[in-house]
Protein backbone atom coordinates (compact mmCIF):
# COMPACT_ATOMS: atom_id res chain seq x y z
CA UNK A 1 0.00 0.00 0.00
CA UNK A 2 1.31 3.45 -0.92
CA UNK A 3 0.75 6.25 1.55
CA UNK A 4 0.62 9.91 0.51
CA UNK A 5 2.42 12.53 2.59
CA UNK A 6 0.20 14.96 4.54
CA UNK A 7 -3.10 13.17 3.93
CA UNK A 8 -5.50 11.50 6.30
CA UNK A 9 -4.17 7.97 6.58
CA UNK A 10 -6.24 6.41 9.35
CA UNK A 11 -9.05 7.39 11.70
CA UNK A 12 -9.36 5.83 15.13
CA UNK A 13 -12.41 5.94 17.38
CA UNK A 14 -12.81 4.82 20.98
CA UNK A 15 -14.42 1.39 21.33
CA UNK A 16 -16.80 0.24 24.05
CA UNK A 17 -18.69 -2.62 22.37
CA UNK A 18 -17.11 -4.82 19.67
CA UNK A 19 -20.27 -6.70 18.65
CA UNK A 20 -22.55 -3.67 18.38
CA UNK A 21 -19.89 -1.65 16.56
CA UNK A 22 -19.29 -4.34 13.93
CA UNK A 23 -23.00 -4.95 13.41
CA UNK A 24 -23.87 -1.25 13.15
CA UNK A 25 -21.18 -0.23 10.64
CA UNK A 26 -21.47 -3.41 8.58
CA UNK A 27 -25.28 -3.19 8.36
CA UNK A 28 -25.55 0.54 7.66
CA UNK A 29 -22.38 1.34 5.68
CA UNK A 30 -21.07 -2.04 4.48
CA UNK A 31 -17.71 -1.73 6.22
CA UNK A 32 -15.53 -4.80 6.73
CA UNK A 33 -13.59 -5.55 9.93
CA UNK A 34 -10.45 -7.27 11.12
CA UNK A 35 -10.22 -8.12 14.82
CA UNK A 36 -6.83 -7.55 16.44
CA UNK A 37 -7.47 -9.08 19.83
CA UNK A 38 -10.51 -8.52 22.04
CA UNK A 39 -10.29 -4.71 22.17
CA UNK A 40 -9.30 -3.51 18.71
CA UNK A 41 -11.04 -3.54 15.33
CA UNK A 42 -9.66 -2.17 12.10
CA UNK A 43 -12.10 -1.32 9.33
CA UNK A 44 -12.00 -0.90 5.57
CA UNK A 45 -14.51 0.15 2.96
CA UNK A 46 -15.10 3.63 4.41
CA UNK A 47 -13.03 5.65 1.95
CA UNK A 48 -10.21 5.82 4.50
CA UNK A 49 -9.01 2.99 6.72
CA UNK A 50 -9.41 3.22 10.45
CA UNK A 51 -10.01 1.43 13.67
CA UNK A 52 -11.91 1.28 16.94
CA UNK A 53 -9.57 1.12 19.94
CA UNK A 54 -10.72 -0.19 23.30
CA UNK A 55 -7.24 -1.10 24.54
CA UNK A 56 -6.77 1.85 26.87
CA UNK A 57 -10.45 2.19 27.90
CA UNK A 58 -10.47 5.85 26.78
CA UNK A 59 -13.99 7.20 27.34
CA UNK A 60 -15.90 8.60 24.42
CA UNK A 61 -16.17 12.35 24.81
CA UNK A 62 -18.06 14.90 22.81
CA UNK A 63 -17.36 17.07 21.01
CA UNK A 64 -14.42 15.51 19.30
CA UNK A 65 -13.36 15.35 15.68
CA UNK A 66 -16.43 15.17 13.49
CA UNK A 67 -16.11 12.52 10.82
CA UNK A 68 -18.52 13.16 7.98
CA UNK A 69 -19.66 10.34 5.70
CA UNK A 70 -21.20 10.84 2.25
CA UNK A 71 -24.49 9.27 1.09
CA UNK A 72 -26.24 9.41 -2.27
CA UNK A 73 -29.64 9.07 -0.54
CA UNK A 74 -29.69 10.93 2.78
CA UNK A 75 -33.20 9.85 3.81
CA UNK A 76 -32.48 6.17 3.13
CA UNK A 77 -29.25 6.41 5.14
CA UNK A 78 -31.03 8.17 8.02
CA UNK A 79 -33.59 5.35 8.06
CA UNK A 80 -30.83 2.71 8.08
CA UNK A 81 -28.96 4.48 10.89
CA UNK A 82 -32.15 4.73 12.94
CA UNK A 83 -33.12 1.10 12.27
CA UNK A 84 -29.65 0.01 13.39
CA UNK A 85 -30.27 1.66 16.75
CA UNK A 86 -28.24 4.86 16.53
CA UNK A 87 -29.38 8.01 18.28
CA UNK A 88 -30.03 10.94 15.98
CA UNK A 89 -28.32 14.00 17.47
CA UNK A 90 -29.45 16.43 14.77
CA UNK A 91 -32.10 15.74 12.13
CA UNK A 92 -31.46 16.52 8.46
CA UNK A 93 -30.62 20.18 7.93
CA UNK A 94 -29.22 22.28 5.07
CA UNK A 95 -25.68 23.66 5.03
CA UNK A 96 -23.72 25.33 2.21
CA UNK A 97 -23.29 22.68 -0.47
CA UNK A 98 -25.79 20.12 0.76
CA UNK A 99 -27.76 18.65 3.62
CA UNK A 100 -26.71 16.46 6.53
CA UNK A 101 -27.66 14.84 9.83
CA UNK A 102 -25.67 13.83 12.93
CA UNK A 103 -25.88 10.60 14.94
CA UNK A 104 -24.07 8.78 17.70
CA UNK A 105 -22.76 5.27 17.08
CA UNK A 106 -22.96 2.38 19.59
CA UNK A 107 -19.82 3.71 21.34
CA UNK A 108 -21.15 7.25 21.73
CA UNK A 109 -19.03 8.76 18.92
CA UNK A 110 -20.80 11.53 17.02
CA UNK A 111 -20.64 11.35 13.21
CA UNK A 112 -22.46 13.08 10.39
CA UNK A 113 -23.75 11.99 6.98
CA UNK A 114 -24.14 14.46 4.13
CA UNK A 115 -25.56 14.51 0.62
CA UNK A 116 -25.41 17.01 -2.21
CA UNK A 117 -28.50 19.02 -2.99
CA UNK A 118 -30.05 17.90 -6.27
CA UNK A 119 -30.12 20.66 -8.84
Amino acid sequence: MTHKDKTINYIEFPLTDVVKTKRFYADVFGWEFQEWGPNYLSFSGAGVDGGFNGEDKTPVQSPGALVILFADDLEKTLAAVTTAGASIVREIYPFPGGRRFHFTDPNGNELAVWAEVAE
